[in-house]
């Protein structure tokens, strides 16, 4: 069918006949490199060609990128290890060999589900936001991701155009990830019924920094945020309710797979999460709840955008609360907090990386130590203010 605006998608788009084959032949495998054929499942082949070293990302500069197109959330219970143990031979943050490929040990995977509207906001679309989802999930974990897969539910009424960018995008930061799409599927659902789009992704990749995690971090370790906190959810929010603000405020949605590689070089590391839904201050309470010992933040190094922190002291909102998507949180030995901080911030995307925060013995809460030195405990957030921004 088509509108005004051009081609849509329909009801047949998704029977499995003539419409569907031609979508997936013109739209969707050209923007997934996917090989030609139709096919359920997909071996996994050889891994991706070695990202190489970690590069130095892109700068944050927070606001639009006028000079290329803007080719635009993650659960931590989604991922988990399904083989082996971490002894893996020939792997290293550095890269992988088809040696320590064959020799691997121990796989991990990473599931995730992405619902934003509006589809496309200002820093990103639901395409990319999708592709780094598990991406990033994956390298918090310690793992390279190599293969993924892609399941889209497609609402009746969707301009053709709008999929082609939204798998444009999804493909273009797959590719720059070192990753590769292996297998998707495709379903419609009557007008009204969908927002849209909607994405599942699966990824698939070794374990080549073992020993991360919230059972690792003791009394004493510094917490690290590898930039400014809430642009993701304050500019979702920007762009889908009529509030009269006008602002150049982008989302921070990107890989943190470099961010990620530049910690593991360092052994005192224990921990890494990136703070979507529920932002900072979910992830904090995370520790707090599943290793017993209590958090303090520093609100005065705490960083923030002055766009995010205005229009949250507007709508009565805390951006600690507010979702990142290409931010990372570390929890690392206070003795080589420095040496992280340092490594971060020579690069683009960690150049406002801050020391935020301290692990303490107990009691078990996290708290704020105000900029006058008062202290405010942080309450685990029990209602939604934002749906739908990952």
């Amino acid at each position: 069918m088509d509108s005004d605006s051009g081609p849509t998608i329909t009801l047949a788009h998704g029977n499995g006949g003539a419409l569907m084959h031609r979508l997936i032949a013109e739209v969707l495998a050209p923007a997934l490199h996917l090989p030609p054929g139709d096919r359920d499942a997909a071996p996994l082949g050889p891994a991706p060609p070695d990202p190489g070293p970690p590069d130095a990302g892109p700068p944050d500069t927070g606001a639009s990128d006028t000079g290329r197109p803007d080719t635009g959330r993650s659960d931590t219970g989604s991922l988990s290890r399904v083989t082996g143990e971490p002894a893996t031979p020939g792997l290293s943050a550095e890269g992988l060999t088809a040696e320590g490929l064959t020799a691997a040990a121990a796989m991990m995977i990473a599931t995730d589900g992405v619902t934003v509207q509006p589809l496309v906001f200002p820093g990103g679309d639901l395409g990319r936001l999708a592709a780094h989802g598990t991406v990033n999930d994956l390298s918090v974990a310690g793992a390279v991701p190599h293969w993924l897969t892609l399941g889209l539910i497609l609402e009746e009424g969707l301009p053709v155009a709008t999929l082609r960018r939204l798998v444009t995008s999804f493909g273009q930061a797959v590719e720059a990830a070192g990753a590769r799409v292996l297998a998707g599927d495709t379903k419609v659902v009557p007008r009204g019924q969908g927002g849209g789009v909607y994405a599942t992704v699966t990824g698939l990749g070794p374990l080549v920094r073992p020993g991360l995690g919230v059972a690792a971090i003791r009394p004493g370790d510094a917490v690290l945020v590898s930039g400014p906190v809430g642009d993701h959810g304050t500019a979702v929010m920007l762009a889908r309710e009529d509030f009269q603000i006008s602002g150049d405020l982008v989302s921070d949605c990107a890989s943190v797979a470099g961010l990620c590689r530049t910690a593991w070089r360092l052994d005192g590391l224990r921990f890494l999460r990136d703070p979507t839904r529920g932002g900072l201050a979910t992830t904090g309470h995370e520790i707090v709840r599943d290793r017993g010992l209590g958090l303090t933040l520093d609100a005065a190094t705490i960083p923030i955008r002055p766009a995010v922190a205005s229009v949250c002291a507007m709508l009565g909102l805390d951006p600690l609360y507010l979702a990142c998507e290409g931010r990372v949180v570390a929890v690392i030995a206070a003795d080589q907090a420095d040496a992280l901080l340092a490594d971060w911030r020579g690069r683009g995307d960690g150049a406002q990386a801050a020391r935020i925060g301290t692990v303490t013995g107990g009691p078990a809460r996290l708290s704020l130590t105000t900029p006058i030195g008062g202290t405010r405990l942080l309450e685990p957030l029990e209602d939604d203010p934002l749906p739908r921004i990952c």
